[in-house]
């Protein structure tokens, strides 16, 4: 059986991540934690957009606000 979805997550612990929200936002940041509800925990947290960067720092992220999780592997 291949991987599963906790496996990959548990793989990007400590690693860069990038979210994309419900409602199109797009969240870069360190994945800290998560949980059964894919509520995450990230830190150094910005969010990009064609104009401007908001930096969060440690940001909370409820799981039914997000669309999806990708390893982001650029520096």
């Amino acid at each position: 059986m291949g991987e599963r979805p906790f496996d990959s997550m548990n793989q990007s612990l400590g690693n860069p991540v990038i979210l994309r929200l419900k409602d199109g936002k797009e969240i870069r940041g360190i994945l800290k934690a998560f949980d059964v509800h894919m509520n995450v925990v990230l830190d150094d947290a910005e969010e990009t957009d064609s104009e401007s960067t908001k930096r969060f720092g440690t940001l909370i992220v409820r799981g039914d606000n997000i669309i999806f999780i990708s390893p982001n592997n650029k520096k």
